[in-house]
């Protein structure tokens, strides 16, 4: 018996598997009503007195291992799950990992900022929950004018909302910077519109700043359209209209000629030569004033663009709501761009 003892112990410790059914066979070959241990222990009472104590110890080593053995085996099968080694080829090559893509807002928006950062501007951020004087009455709306009917806020509490432009950080860094300013302002806003193809609640701007003294219509021009044309090509023109805006004074909306036709009119222009991109124009002395500068020693102007509009021009898209939908079909064309 002391030499099946041993014989047992070494086939169940060389015993491994990774399928649940082989080590439910083990198990009843081993611990079963009619199992070679179960058979072992019905022996035992056969044995001779002189040696029972030695067998009996063995036996209940034996019984202990079995068990054990049974237990791990079964807790690696249930982690592991059941795994037939017999058909995994280690030779085969492993399959390639998808690489993602940045989304065409942030490459747009990243674009925008490294044009500007080459002449010069650095880049402010600020809070996407604003209060009134920072979003609203700095920027020369006072609590009657009509032009704070021309956004719908979603407003959190009385005179707290979500910002409706990025024009509350411009407020923000001339509160707590000295000309010379020269800044842009990457962002989130929110609108309270109906979504459709040309609109949304949410969308990105980019707005910029530039104080000093001495500043003129002609240096936003110029810089205009040094971004125009590093932005959509050295071939683009622009052209500025005259415009309206609380915050600045004269006001224009800026045009550059259709990226698509070249100016000679299609169906994305309308037949005019001209896509409108961004409004600018030259702050207000009252904003100045209002942020403690001094508006008769300084001067400034400012634009502000949408990211979503430069990039449907840029990538020819013509639905608004594909930047937000996460359509892996849509995101996987941009894999390429860097």
């Amino acid at each position: 018996m002391r030499e099946k003892i041993k014989r047992l112990l070494i086939e169940i410790n060389s015993f491994s598997t990774n399928s649940k059914e082989e080590l439910e066979l083990f198990r009843i070959k081993m611990l079963g009503k009619k199992g070679e241990v179960t058979i072992l222990f019905d022996n035992f009472k056969s044995v001779e007195v002189i040696i029972k104590k030695e067998i009996g110890q063995l036996l209940n080593e034996l019984k202990t291992n079995t068990q054990q053995k049974i237990n791990d085996l079964k807790q690696l099968t249930e982690s592991n799950g059941d795994v037939d080694r017999k058909i995994m080829d280690l030779t085969l090559p492993s399959q390639s990992i998808s690489i993602g893509s940045r989304h065409p807002l942030s490459l747009v928006k990243n674009e925008i900022i490294n044009i500007f950062s080459r002449i010069g501007f650095a880049v402010s951020d600020g809070p996407e929950i604003e209060d009134d004087w920072h979003n609203f009455s700095a920027l020369n709306f006072s609590e009657e004018h009509p032009a704070r009917d021309m956004q719908d806020t979603f407003f959190i509490e009385d005179k707290i909302a979500l910002r409706t432009h990025t024009s509350s950080i411009q407020v923000r860094v001339m509160e707590n910077s000295k000309p010379p300013v020269r800044t842009i302002s990457p962002g989130r806003v929110y609108r309270n519109e109906a979504i459709s193809a040309r609109a949304h609640c949410f969308f990105h701007q980019v707005e910029g700043l530039y104080i000093d003294k001495n500043v003129s219509f002609a240096d936003l021009k110029q810089t205009l359209l040094y971004f125009a044309k590093e932005m959509f090509g050295s071939d683009t023109k622009i052209r500025l209209r005259p415009s309206y805006f609380p915050f600045t004074e004269p006001s224009a909306e800026m045009d550059i000629s259709c990226p698509f036709c070249s100016g000679k009119g299609c169906n994305i222009c309308k037949g005019s030569g001209w896509v409108e991109i961004l409004g600018c124009g030259m702050v207000d002395p009252a904003v100045l004033d209002n942020c403690k500068i001094d508006s008769k020693q300084h001067s400034g102007f400012a634009f502000g663009m949408g990211v979503e509009r430069i990039t449907m021009l840029k990538y020819q898209t013509n639905d608004l709501r594909l930047f937000s939908e996460n359509d892996v079909r849509f995101m996987n064309q941009f894999k390429t761009e860097l």
